[in-house]
């Protein structure tokens, strides 16, 4: 049996810097000689990353999960990581009236489409977000739009899509950072015929692409694929969706113990993983094959 790993799987820049802040932040709130963070709790508005294993982990570290429609529940003068997906601005100012000591642990590329979508505003500026609108990106983006905001999900919404008087706006197009790029230039030919002055940012990361590139060429060397990640993880969803779509075998795994029965039959495995998923584990389940 022969086990093929994608050339680009595993953790983003963004999740590696929010899952090392966390262990950082966990670090001193235990350790005497730092007295700012000594004692306080730490918490996380929302789960750091969509990966269970990684956040069982730092949960036995001391890692709280707080729900972001409840900030009640975090304490005054405790330490708030804001994970990967970023958090609406007033959520920021409720924080800072709690006087925690906020660690910011947006991605980079997430934070500049909430400036983005800011500055557009103050410009009054329409916006249309393309994304998933129960992903925390999304509600995070979003929390910084004012009225001229819209957010549409795929190509059917974009085609029902009308603003009244938009022939007198400047209408901006920009996209949730893990959204396919597929999809994105179809919704965006469909909004192009409906507005003129429309100015379309290139907001998708391309560690996105990447991954999906990576897996497609790892397709037509396998006969099974099986994409490694969290069921929560909107990348590891979009992953598996092309893996069904372009090899005999597929699967959604999140841990070994996941694994279907047939892909131990196959000659040729490929292993991709969204980017929310650790080192350890794709190691763990790639072993899993040396050993049968």
């Amino acid at each position: 049996m022969k086990v093929l790993r994608a050339s680009v799987l595993g953790f983003c820049f963004g999740v590696r810097r929010a899952v090392e802040l966390a262990q950082k932040a966990l670090e001193e709130s235990k350790s005497p000689d730092n007295s700012l963070s000594f004692g306080k709790k730490v918490y996380s508005l929302g789960p750091l990353i969509h990966n269970e294993k990684v956040l069982s982990q730092l949960a036995q570290k001391g890692l709280i999960i707080a729900d972001e429609e409840n900030l009640k529940e975090i304490e005054n003068n405790s330490i708030v990581i804001i994970r990967a997906h970023g958090v609406a601005l007033n959520v920021i100012k409720v924080l800072e009236e709690k006087n925690c000591k906020i660690i910011d642990a947006t991605c980079p590329r997430v934070k500049a489409s909430q400036k983005m979508v800011e500055k557009y505003d103050n410009e009054n500026d329409f916006v249309i977000l393309t994304g998933d609108k129960n992903h925390g990106e999304v509600k995070a983006i979003a929390g910084y739009a004012g009225e001229n905001f819209l957010l549409i999900q795929n190509k059917k919404e974009a085609q029902d899509l009308e603003i009244p008087s938009a022939d007198k706006l400047n209408v901006i197009l920009l996209s949730q950072t893990t959204f396919s790029q597929k999809e994105f230039e179809e919704i965006e030919k469909i909004l192009k015929l409906k507005f003129k002055n429309i100015d379309v940012m290139k907001t998708i990361c391309p560690a996105t692409k990447e991954r999906q590139d990576a897996l497609l060429e790892l397709c037509s060397k396998c006969q099974g694929i099986l994409v490694i990640g969290g069921k929560a993880s909107s990348n590891t969803k979009r992953l598996y969706l092309t893996a069904r779509e372009n090899c005999q075998f597929a699967a959604h795994v999140q841990s070994k113990e996941d694994i279907p029965e047939v892909f131990y039959k196959l000659n040729e495995i490929g292993i991709t993983a969204g980017a929310s998923t650790p080192d350890e584990l794709i190691n763990e389940i790639e072993e899993s094959f040396k050993n049968n």
